[in-house]
């Protein structure tokens, strides 16, 4: 792939709980970001490594550890770092983390950014439908307007299946994990939302952690791949839209192994960044969607209970993130998941090619995962008399005069 692209000429913004942009693997790559999340510090301070890490995954350029750090799929890409107030450090209401998400959008797409990645999810359960609908107008207007937005659609597959937004959204790109064998992963949130999904297992990135390396998981890592996809593509044929970059990434994709056309957990396959490059085929109309609106929607999902966000670092969760497990640093409190092997440099790199590996290999077919005894078939259930919020009513893309939120 980087015979033909490293991603030059694309700017990916990425809406985060914070980064650090001082990171070896990231110095240069960043461009002057804003802070959105009404916290001390700026758009350079952190509670967690997550937005580090997706940044890294996108745009890494291994020049940490004496040149032998961490990759990102894209490491030519310039990243817009856009904070948001994402809970790592306490709760967070649904209009202040869906709004300031709104907000950033609004921004990304002002400063030109031609794809847009929020790892981070709220579930339906927390939400307003107030806030969502808003948020919803602001992406249909980036919609209108040719940004790519990509999102993660959340890790509680497990835990009820429950919709987090703005995943479960029609405006942007769903997307769920496979693992190293392409069998999409138990906590990988499956629905209608999903339109692909990317490596997000033994995932490893640049971070926060005193080694500056760590091992992760989730959809978050895999919505960070599916938008370096996109930079990648975009890269070579700057002057296709959205719609046609989408359709090419769709195109392309490995296709689950039962030969359907779509599923509910893998969407439309596994992104193939490498055969998009080297063999795109037609990239189709360029104001007509590959993905209707009415098909890239999920429906509230009723429930009693909060549940965790889609991203690693929940949104009003204190559970720490995954991604916050440093590779080669003793464990001081506990995480979701421990990390495997040394702090050295070898070994991140290793674990790194493996994973752009995964992401480019010409034969990658998605497994659909089995649903055992324990894991739900389909939405949870409504539960006693609790009446969820109604999911918001879908329009075609708003003029944008019709915003919400200021810019």
């Amino acid at each position: 792939m980087w015979k033909i692209t490293k991603g030059q000429g694309i700017t990916v913004a990425v809406i985060d709980g914070g980064f650090r942009l001082d990171h070896p693997d990231l110095v240069g790559q960043f461009l002057p970001g804003k802070d959105f999340s009404d916290s001390p510090g700026g758009v350079g301070s952190f509670n967690d490594g997550h937005g580090t890490e997706m940044s890294s995954l996108i745009a890494g350029t291994g020049r940490g550890v004496g040149g032998t750090g961490a990759y990102g799929l894209a490491p030519e890409a310039k990243v817009l770092p856009l904070k948001i107030n994402n809970g790592s450090a306490g709760s967070v209401t649904s209009a202040d983390f869906l709004g300031q998400i709104g907000q950033a959008v609004n921004y990304a797409v002002d400063q030109g950014a031609k794809v847009v990645n929020i790892s981070q999810g709220m579930a339906a359960a927390r939400t307003s439908p107030d806030d969502v609908a808003k948020l919803d107008r602001v992406l249909a207007t980036a919609r209108a307007k040719g940004v790519l937005v990509v999102a993660s659609v959340g890790n509680e597959a497990q835990s009820g299946n429950l919709v987090s937004y703005p995943g479960g959204l029609p405006n942007v790109v769903g997307v769920g994990a496979v693992d190293r064998n392409g069998t999409v992963t138990t906590e990988s949130e499956y629905g209608p939302q999903v339109a692909l999904v990317a490596p997000g297992a033994d995932m490893f990135a640049a971070c926060t952690s005193s080694t500056e390396y760590c091992k992760s998981h989730g959809t978050s890592d895999s919505a960070a791949l599916v938008s370096a996809s996109a930079a990648l593509v975009w890269s070579v044929h700057p002057n296709w839209t959205a719609n046609q970059i989408l359709r090419v990434l769709v195109n392309t994709a490995g296709k689950p192994k039962d030969g359907s056309a779509r599923t509910d957990d893998a969407g439309y396959g596994a992104v193939r960044p490498r055969i998009a490059l080297t063999d795109p085929g037609d990239p189709g109309p360029a104001d007509v969607s590959p993905i209707p609106v009415s098909e890239a929607s999920a429906p509230v999902a009723p429930s009693t209970s909060v549940s965790p966000s889609a991203a690693s670092s929940a949104p009003g969760s204190a559970t720490p993130s995954p991604s916050d497990v440093a590779v080669g640093a003793p464990t001081v409190e506990p995480k979701a998941e421990k990390s495997s092997g040394s702090g050295s440099a070898l070994s991140i790199v290793v674990g790194v090619v493996v994973g752009l590996l995964l992401v480019a290999g010409v034969v990658f077919v998605v497994v659909r995962r089995r649903k055992g005894a324990g894991q739900p078939e389909a939405y949870v259930s409504q539960v006693g008399s609790v009446t969820p919020p109604p999911p918001p009513s879908y329009e075609p893309p708003v003029p944008p005069g019709d915003n919400p939120y200021t810019r």
